[in-house]
């Protein structure tokens, strides 16, 4: 009889490196006496704060268990008791990042996405050029209701545009990928960048922008956000696509092809079914309380988790389809371990204080010169970033706090700072999630992508602070 065999566990223990580099940096900040007119509290959560967005970006560990562990070292050292250090997962907005994600899984589980963009590139997709812009209103429809822009770019645009490369024979490996595939990756990824800017719940960090805004007393509402986002957006929409197209072009600048791909792709999945009829009616109640929700007195978090219930009553999703959903779960646990940091150091006093103390820095200049300095070294920024929230994490906080020192109006300063925090991802390719995917196709080199991404922020930082300034007057921000 043969002997069972046992298998030893796999281990995967931490990178040691960056390990190292994490606790380093957090002793280092701890031991350091605090400035004048900081508690030695704020300053040893600050330390242990900075460690964890270095873990963020230097990943010995995965996000969910670095902010598990900057949990803990906040009850371990007796910075916080252990109800604080919990604290961030009674936050709604926590849930409303969550409750989205389960959502757009049901977008991909029934298809909807898919056909979506099916519908849009067979609508568009005569030209190469409209079907840049077909693949883009995809991504704009299904924006707000999916928080993962990684997920709308690599799991339903990104497979279209390798579908169409391929029938037109655009393959980095055969040295083609300009006929057709290397514009529409970077077009596509572009759009992404823009439509993650628009709405609330169309990036992960979004809603922690949003919370982060709360603890500095400016309060931001989904409908605001989108409102204030809309002509600067739609802009922006209609003339990076035209910019790429210029500069950026391909080869080949009729698509009949295409559409007749699209046509089959949308034959082959035959009628609606009634599981995409559920979820596009979903969105569509969603977008509705989202945008009217306060006249309603209906929190967004409240309408999310009505949609959510909806879907799991009707079959479309099961609780086994949401146990799977990992993004979900894993941003739930940082989003509650960076709102729990952050609100306790503005809660401790350090977030107001480095305000002031910058503040004086700048002091002497109109509020208008001041933050617009503080936006572009912002931005600009984020070249020594590879993750948005580890950027947003340790920047955006404090950087409100100055503008709000200098006298910039609270709510155009904290929309400003969120939408550069979305629109600074066109720079690299690894500024945000959907940069590296997009990147590793091959079809775009980091010279073009580096050299693109640099310009292109330069437009939309003239369209957002130009157009959107006389937009923002109209509508009362100013």
């Amino acid at each position: 009889m043969a002997k069972s065999e046992t298998k030893t566990p796999v281990l995967a223990p931490a990178r040691l490196v960056p390990l190292i580099m994490v606790v380093t940096v957090g002793v280092i900040i701890w031991f350091i006496p605090p400035p004048e007119g900081v508690k030695q509290e704020a300053w040893h959560l600050l330390a242990i704060f900075v460690a964890t967005v270095v873990g963020f970006i230097a990943k010995p560990l995965p996000m969910g268990a670095v902010a598990m562990i900057g949990i803990m070292m906040t009850a371990l050292t007796g910075t916080l008791g252990i109800s604080d250090a919990l604290s961030g997962f009674g936050n709604t907005v926590i849930w409303l990042v969550g409750a989205a994600f389960f959502i757009s899984r049901a977008v991909i589980k029934t298809g909807l996405g898919a056909r979506i963009a099916y519908y849009f590139m067979k609508l568009f997709g005569k030209k190469t050029l409209g079907l840049s812009y077909g693949l883009g209103f995809a991504d704009l429809v299904l924006a707000p209701a999916m928080p993962s822009n990684t997920a709308r770019e690599g799991g339903i645009i990104m497979p279209l545009i390798r579908s169409v490369a391929e029938v037109y024979d655009s393959d980095p490996t055969k040295n083609t990928e300009h006929r057709i595939g290397s514009f529409l990756m970077l077009s596509a990824f572009q759009i992404n960048v823009i439509t993650s800017a628009m709405f609330m719940t169309a990036m992960a960090a979004n809603p922690l922008i949003a919370e982060l805004a709360g603890e500095s007393g400016v309060q931001i509402s989904w409908g605001n956000w989108l409102l204030a986002a809309l002509l600067p957006g739609v802009t922006s929409l209609i003339l990076i696509p035209l910019f790429v197209y210029k500069f950026y072009g391909p080869e080949i600048k009729e698509t009949p092809a295409a559409q007749e791909l699209a046509d089959e792709k949308l034959n082959e999945m035959g009628p609606i079914t009634p599981g995409e009829w559920i979820t596009g009616g979903v969105i569509a109640l969603l977008l509705v309380l989202w945008v009217g929700g306060q006249a309603w007195s209906i929190n967004a978090t409240t309408a999310a988790f009505v949609g959510l219930a909806v879907l799991l009553i009707t079959g479309v999703l099961t609780w086994q389809d949401m146990l799977d959903e990992k993004g979900a779960w894993d941003t739930i646990v940082w989003f509650a371990a960076l709102v729990m940091m952050a609100s306790q150091l503005n809660a401790l006093g350090f977030v107001p204080w480095f305000g002031e103390t910058v503040a004086q820095k700048v002091s002497g200049l109109e509020w208008t010169t001041a933050f617009l300095i503080l936006a572009l070294v912002y931005f600009y920024s984020h070249y020594m970033f590879a993750s948005q929230t580890a950027h947003i994490s340790a920047m955006y906080a404090p950087f409100l706090a100055i503008a709000l020192t200098v006298g910039t109006p609270p709510v155009l300063a904290a929309l400003v700072l969120a939408f550069f925090s979305n629109l600074f991802s066109s720079l690299t390719h690894y500024a945000n999630g959907p940069a590296p995917v997009v990147f590793g196709t091959g079809y775009v080199s980091m010279g073009a992508w580096w050299g693109m991404g640099a310009v292109v922020s330069f437009i939309n930082i003239v369209i957002w602070v130009g157009v959107g300034w006389i937009w923002w007057e109209i509508i009362g921000l100013m």
